[in-house]
């Protein structure tokens, strides 16, 4: 199941006033239903208490600063919005709230649906109950779908996912299990690690044509950015439980490692130096339809 996630957005450098701009099921994974905007909030309020059962949300600070508190039912998490030049999008069945807003907050709401009063989720105790119904089923039907179908030349960052696994809790240590065409829409056919990162490297830097790809941070943590070509977006992975599943005609750069840090990656297919696309401009020319040499 995705996540919550910052998405940038394009930003136009003018010496009289920048531009940034959003385009529906292009910058954001949904198609603009409904536009709202939050302003004029007294000092200590806080706005938000609810959850939506099928409306995504992308949320900006056009001015000011704010917070937004996203929970999943297992955990909650905190991001700060304070540049309008990124968003917040927010998935259907997560619970959120806005609070410590500046003087001068002005957010913006761009939402999936139109509103419909029997789309909320308003008491907490039913929100928890309804992600303990959906979670299993979902994990299994959104990464499916995803594996069916994907053109790897139109592929897009959304079309990845931010996944929470099952944890199995034991006195002697906890387990968390993948299996194939249940949990993973393919058969793992490799496995492979990396570790000893030093402080300050990067890895990835590569895409692949025909590849899909488990990530997992097995300890410590780390970033990857992802590219479609048109829009980038980050995930952090550091939980033993998070991975990140990236279709093929992605751009990955995996950043910011911590000490001790260690990345699984399980994948669709072995080796095969033929289905990397090493330098981002034949990558680029690969996303636009166009001939380039190995």
């Amino acid at each position: 199941m995705c996540g919550p996630y910052i998405i940038e957005l394009p930003k136009i450098l003018d010496q009289r006033g920048n531009l940034t701009f959003v385009e529906t099921q292009r910058h954001i994974p949904f198609k603009i239903e409904r536009v709202f905007w939050i302003y004029d909030v007294p000092g200590g309020e806080t706005r938000g208490g609810h959850a939506y059962k099928t409306t995504d949300e992308f949320i900006i600070a056009l001015s000011g600063s704010f917070d937004v508190i996203v929970d999943n039912g297992k955990e909650k998490k905190s991001f700060s919005l304070n540049r309008s030049y990124y968003g917040l999008f927010i998935p259907a069945g997560t619970w959120r709230h806005m609070e410590n807003f500046s003087t001068n907050a002005l957010a913006v709401v761009l939402a999936s649906t139109q509103y419909s009063s029997n789309d909320y989720i308003r008491e907490y105790p039913e929100f928890l109950q309804s992600c303990n119904e959906k979670r299993n089923s979902i994990l299994v039907e959104n990464n499916t779908r995803a594996f069916n179908g994907i053109n790897s030349k139109k592929s897009s960052v959304f079309d990845c996912s931010h996944i929470e696994l099952g944890v199995n809790h034991r006195e002697k240590g906890n387990i968390t299990v993948v299996e194939n065409n249940k949990t993973l829409p393919f058969n793992v056919k490799r496995i492979y690690y990396l570790y000893d990162i030093p402080g300050g490297e990067s890895r990835g830097g590569h895409a692949h044509k025909k590849l899909y790809q488990l990530v997992v941070a097995a300890s410590g943590s780390f970033d990857v950015i992802l590219d479609d070509g048109k829009v980038k977006r980050t995930i952090t992975l550091n939980r033993p439980y998070h991975c990140l599943y990236i279709v093929p005609g992605i751009w990955r750069e995996l950043v910011n490692f911590s000490s001790g840090s260690i990345c699984m990656v399980l994948a669709s297919d072995i080796y095969q130096e033929n289905d990397y696309i090493r330098e981002y401009e034949k990558f680029m020319k690969y996303k636009n339809n166009i001939e380039y040499e190995i």
